[in-house]
C-alpha cells in the first residue's frame, strides 16, 4: 500500500488488496458525537468500529464542562420548579444560532429535546435535580441545572421566555464531560462497539462516488478499514490547525487559548472535503472571555479605551468576548468601586490584571489614559439611570444595576493583549442534513458519508449568541442521528 495518504486524495476501493478490519459502520472520533453515533448504530444491529487518534477515547467532550442544552420541561427542570415551553426554547435557540442558523436542525433538536434527555439517562447519565441560581461558567457544586447563555439578557429576553436549560452530568465542579463520556464509552463497549485508539484517520476509501472506508495510520503503518454501510465523521473541529484557522477563521487567530484537544486538527472535515463534501460556516467560532465569576462583576461597568460602554454587562461571556474581538485594537476595562474591592484578591476567572486605581473617577480616568471626560461622563450617566433601575442605552437587567458611587475605584484590563483568557474554538464544518448525511456544494448527498459534532456545521453557528451546552447537545443528538442513518443505509456494499 502506498505511504503518506492525503485527505484530498481518496483511495480507490479497487486498489485495496488487504483489509485491517471490516464493519458495517466506521466512525472517526471517540468523543461525544462519535460515541453516540456508535451506540445508535449498534442498537440498529450494525457492527461498529470507532477510530480514535488519541490513546483514550473521550475527545474534547471529556475535557469540557459537560453542560447539555435541553428544555421543554425535562424532569430536572420540573424537579427544580421550572416550567419550560419547547416553543420558547426554539425561539431562543434559533436566535442564539445566529444569522446562519439551520432552522431545520434547530426545530428538530427542540422537538426532540425530551426524548434526548431520556436517551441520555438510559445510557446512565445522571443530572442532580438542583438549580444553581448564580452567574457562573458552570455549576461550581453538583447542581444539575443552570442558565447558561443570554436567556435573561437583552435583546434575547425580548424574543423568548427565559428558562434554565443547561444540564450538567453529576459531578462537583466544572468537569461534567468526564461522567458523560464515561457512561457513553461504557455503553458503547457493552453493545460490542470496537474502539481502536492510536488510530489516526488519513483519507477515505471510495467506490466511485460512494465512501466505503477509511485509511488510518496505526503503529506507523497505513491500514485499510472497510465500512459496508457508511462512514461517520466525528473527529472534532480545527482549532488546533493553525493553517486552517488562519485560512478559514482569521478572527479566531486573535484568541490566545485554543479550546479543544490536540487532535482537533480538522482531519474529519478535510477527509469529507476530499470525498466531495462541502464545508460551510467555516469563519465562525466560539469566543470566551470569562469576566465572571465572581458574579459581582455583572454590577460593574465595562468600557472601551474612550471610556464608552458598548454592551450590556450582564451578557454571557461569549457574547462579551465576541464584542471585544470585533474591535481588537481597542482597550477594554472593567470598572468597579469600593463595594467590590473584596474581589481584588479574587480576580475574574479570565486572569485579567488590575489596570489602575483612583481615589476619584477622574484619577482613574487619567491613570487609564482615557481622554479627559470620557469615563467621567459615562459613569455619571450610568449612575443617574442605575439609581432609577434603568439602562436606556444598553438595557442591562435591573437586578444588576447598582450605581458605582462608592470611591475609590479600580479597573481590570480586559484587552486582548493584557494577558487575560480568550478561548476560541471553531463552529464550521461539513454541510449536512439533519440525518447526518454529508452534502456536496450542489447539496446532493455523498453516498455512504455522514458527519456530526464539530465535523459538521450543526446548531451553534455564531459567537455572539452562543450558550454553553449547545455544542455537546448538538454533538450527542446529531451524532445519534448520523449513526442511525449510517446503520440504515441499504445502498452500501454487500
Amino acid at each position: 500500500m502506498p505511504k503518506k495518504s492525503s485527505s484530498d486524495q481518496p483511495r480507490a476501493l479497487a486498489d485495496i488488496n488487504e483489509w485491517y478490519a471490516q464493519c458495517d459502520v466506521l466512525i472517526l472520533g471517540g468523543g461525544g458525537a462519535g460515541m453516540c453515533a456508535a451506540i445508535e448504530a449498534a442498537d440498529a444491529g450494525a457492527s461498529v468500529i470507532v477510530l480514535e487518534a488519541a490513546s483514550d477515547a473521550g475527545g474534547s467532550t471529556a475535557m469540557a464542562g459537560g453542560l447539555i442544552y435541553m428544555g421543554g420541561g425535562t424532569p430536572t427542570q420540573q424537579a427544580c420548579g421550572f416550567d419550560d415551553d419547547i416553543e420558547e426554547m426554539y425561539k431562543y435557540l434559533l436566535m442564539a444560532s445566529g444569522p446562519n442558523a439551520d432552522e431545520s436542525k434547530v426545530r428538530l433538536y427542540c422537538d426532540s429535546t425530551l426524548e434526548h434527555y431520556t436517551w441520555l439517562t438510559e445510557q446512565g447519565v445522571t443530572f442532580k435535580p438542583e438549580y444553581y441560581a448564580g452567574k457562573h461558567t458552570n455549576t461550581p457544586n453538583c447542581a444539575g441545572l443552570m442558565i447558561t447563555g443570554n436567556e435573561e439578557a437583552w435583546p434575547y429576553n425580548q424574543h423568548s421566555v427565559a428558562a434554565p436549560r443547561g444540564h450538567k452530568p453529576l459531578i462537583k465542579g466544572d468537569h461534567g464531560g468526564i461522567p458523560l463520556m464515561e457512561n457513553l464509552i461504557r455503553r458503547a463497549t457493552e453493545k460490542g462497539v470496537s474502539i481502536r485508539c492510536d488510530a489516526r484517520a488519513l483519507t477515505s476509501i471510495m467506490d466511485g462516488r460512494r465512501v466505503c472506508g477509511l485509511i488510518a495510520r496505526i503503529d506507523g503503518h497505513e491500514c485499510a478499514f472497510l465500512a459496508r454501510r457508511g462512514v461517520v465523521l466525528c473527529g472534532g473541529g480545527f482549532i488546533m490547525n493553525d493553517d486552517m484557522v488562519a485560512r478559514y477563521a482569521p478572527r479566531l487567530v486573535r484568541g490566545n487559548y485554543p479550546n479543544g484537544n490536540p487532535n482537533d486538527t480538522g482531519a474529519g472535515i478535510r477527509i469529507g472535503l476530499g470525498a466531495g463534501g462541502a464545508a460551510i460556516n467555516m469563519h465562525e467560532g466560539f469566543i470566551c472571555t470569562p469576566f465572571y465569576p465572581p458574579g459581582e462583576f455583572l454590577e460593574a461597568m465595562i468600557v472601551d479605551g474612550n471610556g464608552q460602554r458598548f454592551i450590556n454587562e450582564d451578557v454571557y461571556h461569549g457574547r462579551m468576548g465576541s464584542a471585544i474581538l470585533d474591535r481588537p485594537d481597542q482597550r477594554y476595562y472593567l470598572i468597579i468601586d469600593s463595594r467590590h474591592f473584596d474581589v481584588l484578591n479574587r480576580p475574574p476567572n479570565g486572569g485579567y490584571p488590575v489596570a489602575g486605581t483612583g481615589d476619584t473617577i477622574e484619577e482613574l480616568e487619567t491613570e487609564l489614559k482615557i481622554p479627559a471626560g470620557g469615563l467621567c461622563n459615562t459613569l455619571q450617566q450610568y449612575n443617574r439611570f442605575a439609581a432609577e433601575g434603568k439602562d436606556p442605552l444598553f438595557h442591562k437587567a435591573e437586578k444588576y444595576l447598582t450605581p458605582l458611587d462608592q470611591p475609590p475605584y479600580a479597573a481590570y484590563d480586559l484587552s486582548i493583549d493584557a494577558g487575560g483568557y480568550f478561548a476560541v474554538m471553531t463552529f464550521g464544518g461539513l454541510d449536512t442534513l439533519t440525518t447526518g448525511e454529508v452534502l456536496t456544494i450542489e447539496r446532493n448527498t455523498v453516498p455512504g458519508l455522514y458527519a456530526a459534532g464539530r465535523n459538521s456545521a450543526g446548531l451553534p453557528r455564531c459567537a455572539e449568541g452562543y450558550a454553553s451546552g449547545m455544542s455537546i447537545g448538538d454533538a450527542t443528538f446529531f451524532g445519534r442521528l448520523a449513526g442511525r442513518s449510517a446503520a440504515a443505509n441499504t445502498q452500501g456494499l454487500t
